[in-house]
């Protein structure tokens, strides 16, 4: 292995935490963490921050390896040429190779007055600035929460279970990732907790005011606070820096998450367009994806080929309040089954699936290598959907290092 090789990891999410910790395999390879947060967020508790039952942090020093050391800054821009980055302080770092972890965040919606009317919670600051907002309304004021994914779904439960009249805007179909057994069984839930869900053609918003959200079917609802949870976008660095992305502005990448333009940049989790094919943005496929980039570049450290990636996925948690939730299992390539587990004993799994993701990490910074999720076959569906590309994904990068 060569020797004091430089890597540089831009964000301190699930997956650039999983990938610096795994960094620290080599013992010639020095690892810096970039990220603009001094702790760590647990992302898929954002929506308890909102309705005040954790703080959705966790201290850095239990979950990142000794060896890796954290820089509190943003990067701007990244100078593939120079194999450097550039700070928002003023500074910069160069490195030897990066991996490109920005994560993602809420998406700019389109609906007039969305931006200016609504709670976006995607990210640790937007749940901060909300949080004030729902303590000083009254009991009594008309909650709306846009969108029935997980974040839409878990944010209505939570917040109904803390007494809060709360309307869940679908935009078309309640959770469409579930199965519709456990579509059932949410809807029953949401229901007990006195949420009002509307679906179908006619709840999708058209229009956001300070006091109210309107709806394609006409209908107009009251709303004090309204909540955005629509869609997720990612930061723009990489476009911003000239690197190819695909039309979200995710980091295109080979089978093995090295980018088409440059042997030296990796990328991991949501911000990854492995082969314009990018898997559902979740912290389920970021640590694995985090897991794997460490690998490829470590491999090309050592003058080895790189594995490509092989994703599997086991189904999707969601709490309904502190008292149930649902495990809605999958097939590997993340279609999801009949079988699913709901109630208190989903609340239970749920919770131990929260504090499993962290404890994945701390393995992984007192044990660099110990991760194997990522090896968990199940990339025969992706490896179909490659072939049927029939040769259009992007190739390999091959730019002399």
């Amino acid at each position: 292995m060569a020797e004091n090789t430089d890597v540089v990891v831009v964000g301190g999410g699930y997956a650039g935490v999983m990938a610096a910790n795994r960094l620290t395999r080599g013992d010639d390879v020095t690892v810096t963490l970039i990220n603009p947060r001094r702790t760590f967020v647990e992302r898929i508790r954002l929506h308890q921050l909102v309705g005040g039952s954790d703080d959705a942090v966790v201290d850095y020093r239990e979950v990142l390896g000794e060896r890796v050391q954290l820089v509190v800054d943003t990067v701007t821009r990244i100078d593939a040429a120079g194999r450097r980055v550039t700070l928002a302080s003023g500074g910069t770092v160069g490195y030897d190779y990066l991996i490109y972890a920005v994560g993602s965040g809420s998406a700019d919606p389109a609906v007039p007055g969305a931006a200016e009317f609504a709670y976006p919670i995607a990210t640790f600051e937007e749940a901060g600035r909300l949080r004030p907002v729902l303590d000083a309304a009254p009991a009594t004021a008309a909650v709306t929460v846009v969108g029935a994914g997980p974040t839409g779904i878990e944010t209505a439960a939570e917040l109904a279970e803390a007494g809060r009249a709360v309307t869940l805007v679908c935009g078309g179909g309640l959770g469409p990732y579930l199965h519709p057994r456990g579509r059932r069984s949410v809807a029953e839930r949401l229901a007990k907790l006195g949420v009002t869900v509307l679906d179908g053609p006619d709840a999708k918003v058209t229009a956001v005011a300070c006091d109210a959200v309107r709806l394609s079917g006409g209908r107009e609802l009251p709303s004090e606070v309204t909540i955005w949870t629509a869609g997720f976008g990612v930061p723009d660095l990489a476009v911003r820096s000239g690197l190819s992305t695909d039309a979200l502005g995710r980091l295109l990448t080979d089978e093995t998450l090295t980018s088409v333009d440059d042997v030296r940049i990796v990328a991991a989790g949501d911000s990854a367009a492995p082969s314009d094919l990018p898997l559902r943005m979740s912290c389920q496929a970021a640590m694995p994806l985090g897991a794997r980039a460490a690998d490829t570049v470590l491999s090309r450290i050592a003058g080895e080929r790189p594995s490509p990636l092989n994703q599997a996925f086991a189904g999707q948690c969601i709490s309904l309040g502190r008292r149930a939730g649902i495990f809605q299992f999958a097939h590997r390539y993340d279609v999801a089954l009949w079988f699913h587990i709901d109630g208190r004993p989903g609340a239970r799994l749920k919770e131990f699936v929260c504090r499993g993701i962290v404890k994945h990490l701390a393995d992984e910074a007192g044990k660099p290598g110990s991760y194997s999720l990522h090896r968990v076959s199940g990339g025969a569906e992706r490896q179909r959907l490659l072939r049927a590309k029939r040769g259009q994904a992007p190739a390999t990068a091959e730019r002399a290092a």
